[in-house]
């Protein structure tokens, strides 16, 4: 069965993007698999379980609403704090339409936000104070 390797974000500055990923999720540079190779890649630390994410040069433009989007887990940290420290990072927040008026049983709170390229995505986890 195919399990996910990679996945590229399509980014205009590969370096700013790469920079801001590399430090909001704590992941290591891939190293050069050649000479000249500047594609950047970005893994997990070793040991560390995860997906790659590459730093796919583009020029289509960012889509208000993304066909496909990053779930962060903010983990131990309160989803406050770890929204707070990844817009401290570049991310800024979205004005997002369709966060739920209520939660379901057992599900955590959200935030959307876009990284410093525009591309969206959403960091969930627990709230020491309730809120959206």
């Amino acid at each position: 069965m195919a399990t996910i390797k990679q996945v590229s974000l399509g980014v205009q500055d590969d370096r700013r993007a790469g920079e801001f990923w590399q430090r909001a999720l704590g992941y290591v540079r891939r190293p050069p698999r050649f000479e000249g190779d500047d594609w950047i890649v970005l893994e997990p630390p070793p040991g560390v379980p995860g997906a790659a994410i590459s730093m796919d040069v583009s020029e289509s433009p960012v889509q208000e609403f993304p066909r496909i989007h990053f779930d962060l887990d903010a983990g131990e940290r309160d989803l406050d704090e770890e929204v707070e420290r990844l817009v401290a990072l570049g991310a800024r927040h979205v004005d997002w339409p369709h966060y739920p008026e209520s939660l379901p049983p057992g599900a955590q709170p959200y935030v959307v936000l876009a990284d410093p390229e525009g591309n969206r995505f959403c960091v969930e986890g627990r709230r020491a104070v309730n809120g959206r």
